[in-house]
This record gives structure tokens, C-alpha cells and sequence, in this order.
């Protein structure tokens, strides 16, 4: 609709364009979260909750620079399935975009080699993410690993981070942290602290049903559960504190952020730990939430309402 490709209303304007990757078919990985795996019963137009219906790409372009040129798109986000000619199509769709739009671009990818990470980088991406999705080992064999029926292994996620880190550079590498599959609220905490320490910005998405997917019959995580996580995000990612810091319960619930009671308050008012995490200018409107809510990742900065709704859910005291 950004780009008027579709007619609507948007009640929050996305600031990246969010493109895909074409394929007649499915994903060949089969993460059991997302609608585009191998297994899935969902529409191939779907990723999370959102609809991806196809355009040429030449329409797209046309319409990116207009919209570019207008300041009301500030980066391009190209999400890739996993199939045996999706790094042909990469390349040739980010040269063209270098090539004919003044925009940074991301890309969010499995690279699967060093090989494919060099070809990116020389391709034009300005930054690449790579999915961690689970918190700990064994979820993420669970979800989209060996158990899963999926190529991806948890080791071999960090070795292509660090490789990527070494191509990109510092800052220019960024992974996804999904809230909801089974980890407790201190694992999370502790692999964001270890994406951090690598140079990793991890981006926090929330488990989000689809029905047709694997997980379609569990449930998103508790509001509450999630703004703690959110919290002690952006309290390490903005090196404020770190996990080893932070205080948990048995349960690994999060009972202490390891900072002063002034500071801690302050984040919160602040309203940014609550806003989409990710690439520059990615606010990701309802890509895991309802228009009607609750919403988990905020577009744009919160409200003072909001602001309060969300010290009601913390509970700080």
C-alpha cells in the first residue's frame, strides 16, 4: 500500500519495504513456526501473519524509487526461502535495486556456506541477518533443526554469524530471536547476551499460531513475559547491564534487571525497549500482533496510555 501496489488503509506505515523471494513452491526447510515450510498446510502467500502477494519485480522497482524519492521508504528487507535457485535470484534482484534505487538494503537468509555470505557482500547487501529463531539448542532442534526435519544446526548458526561478521563487518549483522517456543524468560535473556557480546543485533519477534503450521495449537507468550524479555533487551543491547546482572527466579523468570530502580523506570517511559528491534528504520507493523491487539511490537513509539498499560504489565513496583 506504501509503495501503491494495493489500495487500503494502514493504520501504521511501514518504513522498509518487506520483499520475498519467488518460488512456485515451498520452502525447503520446514521450520515448524512458519507457514512457508516444506510440511506446512498454509498458502504459500503467507509468512508470520502476514500476506505476501506476488508482483513483477519490475513494477516493484518503479514503485520502490517513487517511494524512495519520497522519504517514505528508507531501506529494503528481502526475506529468501530456502530452494536450490535462491541465491541466483538474490544477487540479481539486489544488483538491480542497488542499481536503480538509492536505498540501503538487508537481506534475511540461510546462507548454508561462507561462499554464499562473500557472494551478498559483493552483490551490493548492506546487511545480512541470520536466523537463530530458538533460544537454546534444544528447541531449536525441535523447531527447525534435526528433529524438525530441517538443515540448519544450532553450532553451525554461530560459526556462519562470526563468518558473516568477519565479511560485513561490526554492526552490519543481525539475527531473530522468537519468543514463545518453549525457553524460559532466562535462556532468552542469555542468548541475547551472547548474540550481543559476538556483535549480534538480535531482533525480537514474538511466537505468533498459524494455523496450517506445525505449532498451530500453541500458544503466543504472555504480554507480560514478553515486555520483561523486551526489557532486559534493550538493557543489553544498550550496555546497560548484562545477563549475568540480572537476577532470575527458579523458574527462570526474570525478578531483577541488575540496574538502579531510577534508571530501569526511565527505559520504560521511554517507550523504545517496546518498539519493533531489527535493521535501521524496520518497524514492522503488526507482523506478529493483531490490528485490534495486543500488540507486542510496537511501530512507533508508545503512547503515554500505552506506556502505561505496559509499567501495569512489568509490574516493577
Amino acid at each position: 500500500m506504501v509503495l501503491d501496489l494495493l489500495k487500503g488503509k494502514l493504520d501504521a506505515e511501514p518504513t522498509t519495504a518487506y520483499l520475498m523471494t519467488f518460488t512456485s513452491g515451498k520452502c525447503a526447510s520446514n521450520c515448524g513456526f512458519c507457514p512457508q515450510a516444506r510440511n506446512s498446510k498454509c498458502s504459500a502467500e503467507l509468512l508470520s501473519r502476514v500476506s505476501w502477494p506476488t508482483f513483477p519485480t519490475s513494477n516493484v522497482l518503479s514503485a520502490l524509487r517513487n517511494a524512495v524519492a519520497q522519504g517514505k521508504i528508507r531501506r529494503v528487507c528481502i526475506q529468501a526461502l530456502d530452494y536450490p535457485s535462491v541465491f541466483m535470484h538474490l544477487g540479481a534482484l539486489v544488483m538491480r535495486l542497488k542499481k536503480e534505487v538509492a536505498v540501503p538494503v538487508s537481506v534475511s537468509c540461510q546462507p548454508f556456506n561462507d561462499a554464499n555470505i562473500e557472494f551478498l557482500e559483493k552483490a551490493g547487501v548492506d546487511r545480512l541477518g541470520i536466523a537463530l529463531d530458538a533460544a537454546n539448542e534444544a528447541v531449536f532442534n525441535r523447531v527447525k533443526g534435526k528433529d524438525a526435519g530441517g538443515p540448519y544446526r544450532w553450532e553451525g548458526q554461530f560459526r556462519l554469524l562470526a563468518e558473516a561478521l568477519k565479511i560485513f563487518g561490526k554492526g552490519n549483522i543481525s539475527t531473530h530471536i522468537i519468543v514463545g517456543l518453549g525457553e524460559t524468560e532466562k535462556e532468552a535473556v542469555e542468548i541475547i547476551q551472547r548474540c550481543v557480546d559476538m556483535s549480534v543485533l538480535p531482533a525480537l519477534f514474538s511466537f505468533t499460531p498459524v494455523r496450517g503450521t506445525k505449532l498451530e495449537k500453541n500458544e503466543p507468550p504472555r504480554l507480560e513475559v514478553y515486555r520483561r524479555i523486551q526489557l532486559a533487551r534493550h538493557l543489553i543491547v544498550e550496555r546497560v547491564t548484562k545477563a549475568d546482572e540480572m537476577q532470575f527466579d527458579g523458574a527462570g523468570k526474570i525478578i531483577g534487571f541488575g540496574v538502579p530502580k531510577e534508571a530501569l523506570e526511565n527505559a520504560v517511559k521511554s517507550g523504545e525497549p517496546f518498539c519493533t528491534s531489527g535493521c535501521p528504520d524496520c518497524n514492522r507493523p503488526f507482523y506478529n500482533e493483531r490490528a485490534s491487539g495486543p500488540v507486542y511490537n510496537f511501530p512507533r513509539k508508545p503512547n503515554r496510555e500505552e506506556i502505561g498499560e505496559i509499567e501495569s504489565q512489568l509490574k516493577l513496583g
